[in-house]
């Protein structure tokens, strides 16, 4: 049976968008694995062009791990993302037309995709797999996480720490944990409705 949709009330909104923040600062409270299945759960259920779900997730959680992605790092995230509890490196699959069988058994998805010329496959991933980078940051809010996204990283050298061989190439980072609200920054103005839309 479908459910009814109703509006979230707002200390929901708030949760998500209203008072949600860039966190730059975090606490020291570990992440739990758990909370990160849980995170991809919630994500994975969102829409893609034809279901196809490009993203690759790898969280950054050992001490190991975050010590090999410090030197790809800009210099202005170094600091926040050590500190982070976890660093999300959020990737495409270019060969995510490989999944399409499962993913959309109604008709030949895979061959559709396989077809087209590299970069116009390449293109989709891409815009999928930002879409759900999306839905990971509204998913970890929704549980109670803080989220720091950035793109101050050199994806080649990241590819190739983390990525190797796999097909997956990175797209952003976001750090992941409990932020300190003490080292936010002031919130920057949005653009106003008749700044940003039309109603055509």
């Amino acid at each position: 049976m479908a459910a009814t949709n109703t509006a979230l009330d707002a200390g929901a909104l708030a949760q998500l968008f209203t008072e949600a923040r860039t966190h730059n600062g975090w606490l020291d409270r570990q992440v739990p694995d758990d909370t990160l299945r849980r995170v991809y759960e919630l994500a994975k259920m969102a829409p893609t062009a034809a279901n196809t779900q490009p993203v690759r997730l790898v969280f950054v959680r050992s001490r190991e791990a975050k010590e090999r992605l410090k030197p790809l790092l800009a210099a202005g995230n170094v600091d926040k993302t050590m500190q982070a509890p976890v660093t999300v490196i959020v990737a495409h699959d270019t060969a995510f037309h490989e999944q399409m069988p499962k993913l959309f058994p109604a008709r030949d998805m895979k061959g559709h995709f396989a077809g087209l010329p590299p970069e116009a496959r390449e293109y989709s991933a891409v815009q999928s797999g930002t879409l759900q980078a999306a839905y990971v940051i509204l998913a970890a809010r929704a549980l109670g996480l803080d989220c720091g996204p950035m793109g101050g990283f050199d994806k080649a050298k990241t590819d190739e720490a983390f990525l190797q061989g796999t097909g997956w190439k990175s797209d952003l980072l976001i750090n992941l944990g409990y932020g300190d609200p003490a080292k936010l920054f002031p919130r920057n103005p949005r653009l106003a409705f008749e700044d940003a839309c039309r109603l055509d």
